[in-house]
């Protein structure tokens, strides 16, 4: 798990003030490090085309310049005149060492775009956007310096941006990296320190960046149990029975002692599913949404739902129930909710009469995340997309290991019996929203079939597997 902030101008401000470190040293350390990046890939002599800007983020271009000059075929384009203090130093050094700078950007074996860094605020020129398209028509490994070109300080194109196969920011890790409009845009993210250790120059912050070794699988490690040690699920199954079944599914294979589908007449689920008319007895926890519809009368809901102690998960169908939604005004239970943004729309204009469009959600997901959570603080909000958002008592987590396999029907009938499999079993909401959607992505990634081709059967599958991994 990583820290991420929305800006690194305070980082910056304090490796200046407490460590002594000068804006002349940070930017060496910035091109060293994209400098280490390139020379670990391309051997001595590949060509580097270097396309700068006029302000720091192009200084850091024109340092790493000098850094390869000699060893490779450096190419250093500039865009526009260097105009602060550090470029116009980085260009005097530059100079005598008699860089070679081209008129015409050309493809090369390595690409860097180091216009525009963070805290673009304006959309792109003609000239730059010009250029972007050029740059990204070409066939060469490119890098991204601290953040592509052309997107913005919130994350979004302005209006496009340069297509990194590799973004190195710098110091830290930055929200605007985990926007979905940026994900393709930004490819692999990797970060390099800037003088001094990233565990000195991070501080305080409320937001993480989730990885693949921050799954933690259910345990079993004790002998002596029976099906009661490990909780029972109760999930209502409604107008569209598979995606209850496929809940269900998934609850089983993530660990839970027992699954029960609730129903109104017989379905035909795995013989390892039960099924019943009624709420198990036994029930240590509801998942309710999936496929739901208008399955189940309001008295029903009340009395087996909204007025349970049960931890709850709900999805889908669930999000536009202002009954079921009266739920979230309930402090003593564990509530998780997991939309999409359309059903994000609908659950915030019933909760606070407030309108969205779908856009919005997009463009402001941590913000978003912020204000139901300001709201609602003891509820795990879950907002699901190409980088899922979890968040409960002001933490966020970002899960960016999401992939186009799970674009299809029932992979969020996936996550919610896992996640109700995690609640059944005694888990927080919180820590089964974050374990469910990291188990999830994991599983996705990992099966080897076409990208297009993953049933949510097979993702199940995969969830099994996990421990063999």
């Amino acid at each position: 798990m990583q820290k991420v902030y929305q800006s690194c101008y305070e980082l910056d401000k304090r490796c200046y003030e407490v460590y002594g470190l000068s804006e002349d040293i940070l930017m060496e350390h910035a091109a060293s490090g994209m400098e280490k990046h390139i020379r670990e890939r391309f051997a001595p002599g590949s060509s580097v085309l270097i396309v700068a800007g006029m302000g720091n983020n192009g200084a850091d271009g024109i340092a790493l310049a000098r850094l390869l000059h000699g060893d490779y075929d450096v190419r250093l384009h500039l865009l526009y005149p260097p105009k602060s203090n550090m470029a116009l130093l980085q260009l005097e050094r530059a100079q005598k060492l008699d860089i070679h700078k081209v008129e015409e950007m050309e493809d090369a074996d390595v690409i860097v775009d180091a216009i525009f860094g963070a805290g673009l605020g304006r959309e792109l020129d003609e000239l730059t956007q010009h250029a972007i398209h050029l740059l990204n028509s070409f066939k060469g490994y490119k890098i991204a310096c601290d953040i592509p070109t052309g997107l913005g300080d919130s994350g979004h194109l302005m209006p496009l941006a340069f297509h990194a196969d590799v973004t190195l920011t710098m110091g830290a890790y930055k929200e605007s990296l985990f926007l979905d409009e940026s994900k393709d845009t930004i490819g692999e993210i990797r970060r390099i320190d800037l003088g001094v250790s990233h565990s000195l120059y991070e501080g305080e912050t409320q937001t993480y960046l989730l990885e693949a070794t921050d799954l933690k699988l259910p345990s079993r490690a004790k002998q002596s149990t029976h099906k009661g040690h490990f909780g029972h699920a109760a999930i209502f199954t409604g107008e569209k029975e598979g995606a209850g079944i496929i809940a269900g599914m998934a609850a089983t294979r993530y660990g839970a002692g027992l699954t029960t589908l609730v129903v109104h007449e017989k379905v035909s689920p795995p013989p390892y599913l039960m099924s019943a008319t009624l709420m198990p007895s036994t029930a240590s926890a509801i998942a309710i949404g999936m496929g739901l519809g208008s399955y189940f009368d309001d008295s029903f809901l009340k009395r087996h739902v909204i007025n349970s102690h049960l931890p709850i998960i709900m999805d889908a169908d669930a999000c536009y129930s202002p009954e079921l939604l009266s739920v979230v005004e309930q402090k003593d239970r564990h509530i998780v909710l997991t939309p999409h943004p359309k059903e994000f729309v609908a659950l915030w204009a019933i909760l606070t009469g407030e309108e969205l469009s779908i856009l919005e959600v997009q463009a402001k997901r941590f913000e978003i995340m912020r204000r139901f959570n300001a709201r609602y603080p003891h509820v795990t909000l879950l907002l699901k997309g190409a980088h899922t958002l979890i968040m409960q008592e002001e933490k966020l987590y970002i899960n960016p290991l999401g992939c186009s396999k799970l674009s299809k029907g029932g992979s969020g009938d996936v996550l919610s019996g896992l996640i109700v499999s995690l609640l059944a079993q005694g888990y927080t909401g919180i820590d089964a929203a974050i374990q469910a959607s990291l188990a999830l992505s994991v599983a996705a990634r990992r099966f080897i079939g076409s990208s297009y081709a993953m049933l949510s059967t097979d993702l199940i599958d995969e969830v099994a597997k996990l421990e063999l991994s």
